[in-house]
Protein backbone atom coordinates (compact mmCIF):
# COMPACT_ATOMS: atom_id res chain seq x y z
CA UNK A 1 0.00 0.00 0.00
CA UNK A 2 1.40 3.36 -1.03
CA UNK A 3 1.96 6.02 1.58
CA UNK A 4 -0.52 8.87 1.39
CA UNK A 5 0.46 11.70 3.73
CA UNK A 6 -2.37 14.24 3.91
CA UNK A 7 -3.90 17.02 6.00
CA UNK A 8 -7.50 17.22 7.14
CA UNK A 9 -9.62 19.84 8.83
CA UNK A 10 -12.48 18.40 10.86
CA UNK A 11 -15.39 20.30 12.40
CA UNK A 12 -17.59 18.54 14.96
CA UNK A 13 -20.96 19.88 16.10
CA UNK A 14 -23.34 18.85 18.87
CA UNK A 15 -22.73 18.54 22.61
CA UNK A 16 -18.95 18.51 22.19
CA UNK A 17 -17.70 21.17 24.63
CA UNK A 18 -17.37 20.65 28.37
CA UNK A 19 -17.54 16.86 28.01
CA UNK A 20 -13.85 15.93 27.60
CA UNK A 21 -14.05 15.91 23.80
CA UNK A 22 -10.71 17.64 23.17
CA UNK A 23 -8.88 15.22 25.46
CA UNK A 24 -10.67 12.32 23.74
CA UNK A 25 -9.44 13.55 20.33
CA UNK A 26 -5.96 14.20 21.71
CA UNK A 27 -5.59 10.68 23.13
CA UNK A 28 -6.89 9.01 19.94
CA UNK A 29 -4.64 11.12 17.70
CA UNK A 30 -1.61 10.44 19.92
CA UNK A 31 -2.28 6.68 19.82
CA UNK A 32 -2.45 6.81 16.01
CA UNK A 33 0.78 8.86 15.76
CA UNK A 34 -0.95 11.82 14.11
CA UNK A 35 0.17 15.45 14.36
CA UNK A 36 -1.85 18.65 14.63
CA UNK A 37 -4.22 20.16 17.17
CA UNK A 38 -7.76 20.28 18.51
CA UNK A 39 -9.52 23.34 19.91
CA UNK A 40 -12.96 24.61 20.89
CA UNK A 41 -14.55 27.28 18.71
CA UNK A 42 -16.69 30.13 20.07
CA UNK A 43 -19.57 28.72 18.00
CA UNK A 44 -19.69 25.65 20.26
CA UNK A 45 -18.03 23.39 17.71
CA UNK A 46 -14.72 21.54 17.99
CA UNK A 47 -12.08 22.16 15.30
CA UNK A 48 -9.38 19.62 14.49
CA UNK A 49 -6.41 20.05 12.16
CA UNK A 50 -4.51 16.82 11.63
CA UNK A 51 -1.72 15.53 9.40
CA UNK A 52 -0.62 11.96 8.80
CA UNK A 53 -1.38 8.87 6.78
CA UNK A 54 -4.85 9.11 5.22
CA UNK A 55 -6.01 5.73 6.57
CA UNK A 56 -5.02 6.80 10.11
CA UNK A 57 -6.91 10.09 9.80
CA UNK A 58 -9.94 8.16 8.51
CA UNK A 59 -9.70 5.97 11.63
CA UNK A 60 -9.58 9.08 13.84
CA UNK A 61 -12.58 10.53 11.98
CA UNK A 62 -14.63 7.38 12.70
CA UNK A 63 -13.83 7.72 16.42
CA UNK A 64 -14.60 11.47 16.42
CA UNK A 65 -18.03 10.84 14.88
CA UNK A 66 -18.90 8.82 17.99
CA UNK A 67 -16.94 10.79 20.60
CA UNK A 68 -16.63 10.06 24.32
CA UNK A 69 -19.64 8.70 26.23
CA UNK A 70 -20.56 12.11 27.68
CA UNK A 71 -20.69 13.79 24.24
CA UNK A 72 -23.45 13.85 21.66
CA UNK A 73 -22.04 14.36 18.16
CA UNK A 74 -24.65 15.80 15.81
CA UNK A 75 -22.41 16.17 12.77
CA UNK A 76 -18.77 15.85 11.74
CA UNK A 77 -17.33 17.10 8.47
CA UNK A 78 -13.90 16.54 7.00
CA UNK A 79 -12.03 18.59 4.42
CA UNK A 80 -8.90 17.06 2.85
CA UNK A 81 -6.01 19.38 1.92
CA UNK A 82 -2.31 19.26 1.16
CA UNK A 83 -0.06 18.76 4.20
CA UNK A 84 2.05 21.71 5.37
CA UNK A 85 4.33 19.70 7.69
CA UNK A 86 4.06 22.39 10.36
CA UNK A 87 3.45 20.13 13.38
CA UNK A 88 5.84 18.12 15.52
CA UNK A 89 3.15 16.56 17.73
CA UNK A 90 -0.58 16.63 18.50
CA UNK A 91 -1.80 19.16 21.05
CA UNK A 92 -4.84 20.71 22.67
CA UNK A 93 -5.07 24.43 21.95
CA UNK A 94 -7.04 27.01 23.89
Amino acid sequence: MASQFVRAEIIVTGLVQGVGFRYFVYSKAENLGLKGYVKNLFSGEVYIVVEGEKFLIEDLFKKVRVGPLSAHVRNASINWTEPKNEFTRFEIRH
